[in-house]
């Protein structure tokens, strides 16, 4: 019973942890494998180097960007942080 007092404040600690920290990036990594997976042809981008593109074609792996007009770029998909949205 002793034993059981004593680390009872650990396990209530360990708790909340998981529900403060660990379970709510766990659910936000799987919405981005999620926006990842469904992304298709003309959705804009932002990459983790902040750079603006279009998507212009779809890979197993890689995404084919346009930048601009005469601009494609080959990314690795984990390199889209978020989809971009105008704030019109």
């Amino acid at each position: 019973m002793e034993i059981l007092s004593q680390l009872l404040p650990f396990i209530f600690l360990i708790a909340i942890m998981y529900f403060v920290i660990i379970r709510p990036q766990q659910k936000e990594a799987k919405n981005r494998l999620e926006m990842i997976q469904a992304l298709k042809k003309g959705d804009r981008v932002v990459t983790t180097g902040g750079i603006i593109a279009t998507v212009y074609k779809v890979e197993e792996q890689f995404l084919s960007v346009k930048i601009n007009e005469e601009t494609t770029v080959k990314i690795t998909k984990e390199a889209v942080a978020r989809k971009y949205e105008d704030e019109a």
